[in-house]
């Protein structure tokens, strides 16, 4: 007997949600201008920042997550920049074009 299995005999009535990376992204800003991704060190350790996001501060959190839960990395969203720790640039570039966004490499 699994976990899951133990889990439904103790509530039968709860029904599992299911975050799917779709359903985090609907409803996203969608704009014309690339979203610029460029590498940086800070105190000798890399990150990679994402710029131009014209979106509400709330869209901007949620591709935040998105980004960081799909990479599984630490990250953060500070003056309409996201800061995703590490050099993740052609991964977030992959999923952001994935997404239907433009987005343009600065730096290497």
């Amino acid at each position: 007997m699994d976990l899951k299995d133990q889990l439904k005999g103790l509530f039968p009535d709860h029904v599992p949600e299911t975050e799917n990376s779709e359903e985090v992204t609907e409803g996203l800003w969608m704009q014309d201008a690339p979203i610029i991704c460029k590498y940086e060190k800070r105190k000798g350790k890399p990150i990679t920042i994402l710029e131009g996001y014209t979106g509400a501060n709330d869209d901007l959190k949620k591709l935040a997550k998105l980004l960081k839960v799909q990479l599984s990395v630490g990250g953060s969203v500070k003056n309409d920049c996201i800061i995703i720790q590490g050099d993740y640039r052609s991964k977030i570039m992959e999923i952001l074009i994935d997404k239907g966004f433009r987005v343009k490499r600065v730096g290497g």
